[in-house]
């Protein structure tokens, strides 16, 4: 955990809700009110965004496309249009920078905010949440969520808290207790092979997690166990960015039956393809390796990467050099449980970098 542990900062994460699928039904007013999946509906289709409305019959994003349709036989394919996403994100960019000059976004449609440093002097970080929320709405038309905390960790947590349309403040001296109510899956970087981990291990939440020494968490977990050990105690000194670049993007699947042919694992890669394109297109960002990682039935890790001379700027060019990487390593002797493809030496395009000394004598509410 870096940065100042004696400074309490006022951190707000704002995310915007549902944001592919609402900017589709803010500008057709036929999708308002169904169930919308923004992505495609081949059977290589991977699901980008989802309604709430889509969202209530399990449809969730990185899902295929053919199990989104099972589930939601009504539900609606929108294709991506990712220049309006971009037009709307830079409308959301610029009313952050009204309030404060910290901003690291993570994507398009979400952003920390660091108002320790009080631009307007309105002297509470909940009444700046609340008008940038009310700013969005008004010249956007879309609603976003928002934590607001004293570090990025609570942050986040609490933005996802009253979703969609809400905001959720945790105060300093709420921290520990408000981390300690939640299942560990809603932890930053838990995934659900981690929480099944974590629960055959009698951990279920953060008040189990935070029981634990960091001695313990460092064994079952490596290097990650002191950002678990910290994060449950409500702890996260990591300053908010405003010129972070992101190192990579990628995806990996885990597969039940282990993949064996070409045809299969080509197929396999597809799908990675699509989840990997649609992080790029959020993040806004290039880069010149591409890494494609396999492990096969007996555990056995291999990765093969390329770097070319020019940034990979589409999806087509990715997609080609992804799937020439597979041919190195076909054909394959045994099955493959898990394959990966990540974009790493990658320049944000959107990150500006700029510097605010913070502020004391200013109250979260």
């Amino acid at each position: 955990m870096e940065g100042d542990p004696t400074l309490i900062r006022k951190i707000i994460h704002i995310d915007m809700d549902a944001f592919y699928a609402s900017v589709e039904q803010r500008d057709n007013p036929d999708l308002r009110g169904k169930p919308v999946a923004v992505g495609g509906s081949s059977k290589r289709g991977v699901v980008a965004a989802a309604s709430y409305e889509a969202r209530a019959f399990g449809v969730r994003s990185a899902m295929p496309s053919v199990t989104a349709q099972r589930q939601c036989p009504d539900l609606i394919f929108v294709k991506p249009r990712f220049e309006a996403y971009k037009a709307v994100s830079r409308q959301i960019r610029d009313i952050f920078t009204r309030y404060t000059d910290l901003i690291q976004p993570l994507s398009l449609d979400e952003a920390y905010l660091d108002v320790t440093h009080d631009k307007q002097g309105i002297g509470s970080a909940v009444k700046i949440a609340k008008a940038i929320r009310a700013a969005i709405r008004q010249e956007t038309g879309l609603t976003a969520s928002a934590g607001v905390s004293y570090n990025k960790f609570i942050a986040k947590l609490a933005s996802d808290q009253n979703k969609p349309d809400g905001m959720c403040v945790i105060l300093p001296d709420q921290g520990p207790e408000f981390v300690a109510s939640l299942p560990v899956r809603r932890f930053h970087g838990v995934g659900p092979r981690t929480a099944e981990k974590m629960a055959k291990l009698g951990v279920n939440t953060g008040a189990d997690l935070a029981f634990k020494d960091e001695a313990w968490l460092a064994q079952h977990f490596g290097s990650w166990g002191g950002y678990l050990f910290w994060a449950a105690r409500g702890i996260d000194h990591r300053p908010v960015i405003a010129n972070a670049v992101r190192k990579s993007i990628g995806a990996e699947s885990t597969y039940f039956d282990d993949k064996r042919s070409a045809a299969e694992l080509h197929d396999a890669l597809e799908e990675i393809i699509n989840v990997v394109w649609d992080r790029i297109e959020r993040s806004q960002a290039q880069g010149r390796t591409l890494v494609l990682k396999a492990r096969f039935s007996d555990f056995r890790t291999i990765t093969r990467s390329r770097t070319v001379g020019q940034a990979l700027t589409d999806r087509a060019a990715i997609a080609q050099l992804g799937h020439a990487l597979l041919e190195q390593i076909l054909p394959v002797e045994m099955g493959v449980r898990l394959l990966g493809l990540t974009l790493s030496g990658l320049v944000d395009l959107n990150e500006i970098a700029h510097g605010a000394e913070p502020q004391g004598q200013f109250t979260f509410d």
